[in-house]
């Protein structure tokens, strides 16, 4: 039996963004205790429980925040095709009322209580009556269980077979009537069991009866007999002779196999040995049976085998001035080491290692290639490089992940500099295509005349200095992948409508040539560029401004987001200062000031440039105005910095910016410090100056 077979299925689920509303209409719905919060691949990340909700209430929060900062991410799993038997022990000890159920892929789809719990063992309490039952019965020797008075309880077939009556005149009778010679009274009173007894029941049929007493901890309550008729010793005896052929067609298999196998009992003594080990170690197989292992196997390590019970498999041993393949293993009888074999590979061992190391160098490429595709066929950023702590890219970065799992084309707008490239390699990267090519065109940089065959590639022929073979366009090479549109929005209008025949067709035809090229690509175009208004003005195509804006993604330009400032100004620091050699811990409430007010009109690659001109100065541990653009240096309070109020500012903004990314972190100070574009050290220094905890 495994889980699923006893898990109630989950009817809904929950996102770590939808808010407290969600959950509540979901619980109505459900009539649920728990729901799992998954994240946007459907993967658990965490539970949130009715428990949950009604503390949030209590708390006096709104319906409207998220999920995430009210479920617990504790949450016990269970994997759905896990035996039941395995995990009952695990269950019992887990002190939450439910666990999720999980499929192999992290995929919620049940939950388990303890009531659940309860009920399987109540079954599994009435199936293993059952099964005792059915292994009394199928049993060829006679059961008889009597309680403290002598009476008989239970009986199976056999023997109400060997005594001669049915079941019903058994059960409750008196054993001084039905076995009067049995030694039941005995064993009841000295509490001893009493084995071997030879007697005669019903119409004399000669048995062997084995009993032992029934016992409720010091307390002897009855007594069970085994009743074995001798008249089935000579069905034993004809199983025997069946064990002794089966013995003689080991020893042909044996002497049959080609690799050299010796077999010792668990004190070491050989018992077995083929013809091909003896000629290989000069011996006769009569002179070593029955010697210890040691004195006829150089350096075998069946003794060890046998201490451990465990093998070893494969291992290379120099005998006689050659490596061998050598294997040992032990033979196990109900879970104790009852003897080993070992077994020498007479082949070339050359040759093995070749293969082996084939193998390896194979496995080697895979796993190279494997890289390569990802980071230089790939996308250089991922989601952990958009640095920020602020609630509008924080949303965005899950906007991120939820529809990167789609093929859906996107497009991507907002000022320059504010990292519409690094949003398109995060969506690349977050993708099933992420081994996949990420070709970028910058549709501003490509000259005018080049733009077609750059996009479509050209035939052989095209045109005077053609490529031999012709040579792919963009679409052909990111088949399988992303192609990135940068700057959409300078495209011309005669290439806007081949573009747009190609995002339809999903086909592409090279310049000069006429045979059509399937492609398959993710479409992510970006333009800092008001398209809307070039659609309205007539300079941008109306059906293509919408086939692009399937999924739209709005980068905010840094003004309306200063709290990612001084993260990401730490962040250029730390990247720029560990190329020059040098540790710039902090940043000096003048330069904080400075950098909070100034506007930022190029946006986070200003500041990036800022920070790398910082770090090509003489730069000490600490940024300080000085160190900065004139005109960021500008935002500073004019004439003599008034202290007080400078590190005030300071303290508010870095108070609310570690106390957003501990937010967002769940608590977990490694991945705020990451947030922050800090150390966790210096996140700790300064958690202990403001007094967060």
């Amino acid at each position: 039996m495994r889980v699923r077979d006893i898990m109630s299925a989950v009817r809904g689920t929950l996102h770590p963004w939808d808010s407290l509303q969600d959950a509540l209409r979901l619980f109505g719905d459900t009539k649920a205790d728990g729901v799992p919060v998954v994240d946007g691949q459907g993967k658990l990340v965490g539970i949130l429980t009715r428990s949950h909700f009604y503390r949030a209430l209590l708390q006096g929060c709104s319906l409207q925040e998220a999920v995430d900062f009210h479920m617990s991410t504790g949450v016990v799993a269970i994997a759905a095709d896990a035996s039941v038997d395995t995990v009952l022990d695990q269950v019992r000890s887990i002190r939450v009322g439910q666990v999720v159920v999980c499929e192999q892929d992290g995929r919620p789809v049940g939950m388990l209580t303890k009531v659940d719990v309860i009920r399987l063992l109540l079954r599994e309490t009435d199936f293993l009556t059952s099964e005792l039952l059915g292994v009394l019965e199928a049993m060829h020797a006679g059961v008889v269980a009597v309680d403290r008075e002598g009476r008989i309880t239970l009986v199976n077939a056999a023997a109400a077979a060997v005594l001669g009556r049915t079941r019903s005149q058994l059960v409750g009778r008196g054993t001084a009537e039905v076995m009067p010679q049995a030694p039941f009274a005995a064993v009841i009173a000295t509490g001893q069991p009493m084995l071997g007894c030879r007697l005669e029941v019903g119409n004399g049929r000669p048995v062997i009866v084995n009993t032992t007493p029934i016992r409720l901890g010091d307390q002897v309550m009855g007594a069970i007999a085994v009743v074995e008729d001798l008249t089935e010793y000579e069905a034993v005896a004809r199983e025997l002779e069946t064990t002794r052929r089966l013995q003689e067609t080991l020893e042909t298999i044996l002497e049959a196999a080609y690799d050299g196998i010796v077999v010792v009992d668990e004190r070491g003594m050989v018992t077995m040995i083929n013809r091909a080990m003896a000629e290989f170690l000069g011996v006769r197989r009569e002179d070593v049976l029955g010697r210890h292992c040691n004195d006829v196997l150089p350096g075998t390590h069946l003794p060890e085998v046998l201490r451990r019970g465990a093998g070893e498999y494969a291992r290379v041993q120099n005998i006689r001035g050659r490596r061998y393949v050598v294997s040992s293993f032990p033979i196990m009888r109900d879970g104790r080491v009852v003897g080993a074999v070992e077994k020498i590979l007479f082949r070339n061992l050359e040759e093995l290692r070749r293969l082996a190391r084939r193998l390896d160098l194979l496995e080697g490429k895979v796993a190279y290639y494997k890289g390569e595709l990802e980071r230089a066929g790939g996308a250089r950023y991922s989601l952990d490089d958009i640095v920020c702590v602020s609630p509008v890219m924080v949303r965005l970065k899950r906007e991120i992940e939820r529809i990167a799992q789609s093929d859906s084309t996107v497009l991507i707008l907002g000022e320059s500099g504010t990292g519409k490239e690094l949003v398109a390699h995060a969506v690349h990267r977050a993708s099933p295509r992420r081994y996949g090519p990420f070709v970028k065109v910058n549709c501003a940089a490509v000259p005018e005349e080049l733009l077609e065959s750059e996009f479509f590639g050209y035939a052989e022929g095209a045109f005077t200095g053609a490529r031999r073979g012709g040579k792919p366009g963009k679409f052909e090479v990111a088949s399988g992948g992303t192609i990135f549109l940068d700057e959409v929005g300078d495209m011309s209008p005669a290439l806007q409508a081949k573009i747009l025949n190609a995002l339809q067709d999903r086909e592409v035809v090279r310049v000069g040539g006429t045979t059509p090229i399937p492609v398959d690509e993710r479409v992510v175009a970006a333009s800092n560029r008001d398209l809307k208004a070039m659609v309205r003005e007539g300079r941008f195509r109306e059906d293509l401004y919408y086939r692009l804006n399937v999924v739209c993604l709005y980068v905010p330009p840094l003004r309306e987001r200063p709290e990612d400032i001084l993260p990401l100004a730490r962040h250029f620091l730390g990247r720029y200062g560990s190329l020059a050699g040098l540790d710039v811990r902090d940043i000096s409430p003048a330069a904080a000031e400075a950098l909070l007010r100034y506007p930022w009109p190029g946006n986070v690659r200003e500041l990036e440039n800022a920070m790398e001109r910082a770090v090509n100065l003489e730069l000490g541990d600490t940024l300080e105005v000085w160190h900065l653009p004139d005109a960021v240096a500008a935002g500073a309070a004019p004439g003599e910095p008034a202290p007080g109020r400078i590190r005030e500012t300071v303290r508010e903004a870095e108070c609310q910016a570690i106390s957003r990314a501990l937010e967002k972190a769940g608590g977990n100070k490694t991945r705020a410090a990451r947030l922050l574009g800090m150390s966790r050290s210096r996140l700790y220094e300064k958690m202990k100056r403001y007094g967060i905890t």
